[in-house]
């Protein structure tokens, strides 16, 4: 789970605590949201590039899904549907037509999980931190397994030539659920990286070389 629906999650869910509470002791009912929101304002607070936005500034998506966190139970087919069609539409396909860059900076980003920190600069490159939650190239014996192993993704997926016809349909799954998560399944953990400002256009095409070039360690 994503930082942002960690905290919103958790803060949803202590409202819910409130609300209960308040409502046993024969106390007027309280709007969970308004308590949430206080809690957020009263918690947090802008330090370095760190803004109180990323809590507060959620889109319909993440209410949503945190919503669904709370309660415990999954969002309804027809909401889920609905926002997979919003979040498809709103990726951003590569401006030159070209998915795929260097799988050996791919493969750099694939391993940094720096940036967007309250100490790093305004500049500061993001990395993808992608080992964090899945197994890529063999070599890498550190890795987490929240997401599934990505190793031999593009081998196992019959993709010998990236700019063929018969591998469009992967290449272009692969982009989209790197850019936006939540176009294929509505309340992804894995980030919205192209879609959140995480990783740049040029960032994403390199990660892209890694698991789909032929060349790319990840499928030997």
């Amino acid at each position: 789970m994503n930082k942002t629906r960690i905290v919103m999650a958790a803060a949803l869910a202590s409202a819910a605590v409130l609300v209960g509470c308040a409502s046993r002791m024969g106390g007027a009912a309280t709007d969970a949201d308004q308590v949430a929101a206080d809690m957020v304002k009263a918690g947090f607070r802008a330090q370095g590039i760190a803004t109180v936005d990323r809590v507060t500034g959620i889109d319909e998506t993440l209410k949503l899904c945190n919503a669904a966190d709370v309660a415990g139970k999954p969002l309804a087919p027809e909401v889920a549907r609905r926002i997979e069609a919003e979040n498809l539409k709103a990726v951003k396909w590569p401006a030159d037509g070209r998915f795929l860059g260097d799988w050996k900076e791919g493969e750099r980003i694939a391993q940094s999980g720096r940036g967007q920190t309250w100490t790093d600069a305004a500049g500061t490159v993001n990395g993808g931190n992608c080992y964090n939650c899945h197994q890529i190239a063999k070599e890498e014996i550190s890795f987490g397994t929240i997401g599934p192993s990505l190793y031999h993704y593009g081998k196992l997926r019959g993709v010998t030539d990236p700019s063929g016809a018969a591998a469009k349909p992967i290449v272009e799954y692969t982009w989209g659920k790197i850019w936006n998560a939540k176009a294929y399944n509505a309340c992804s953990n894995m980030p919205r990286s192209g879609h959140m400002g995480n990783l740049t256009e040029a960032q994403v095409r390199d990660i892209m070389a890694l698991l789909l070039d032929p060349a790319s360690p990840v499928n030997q």
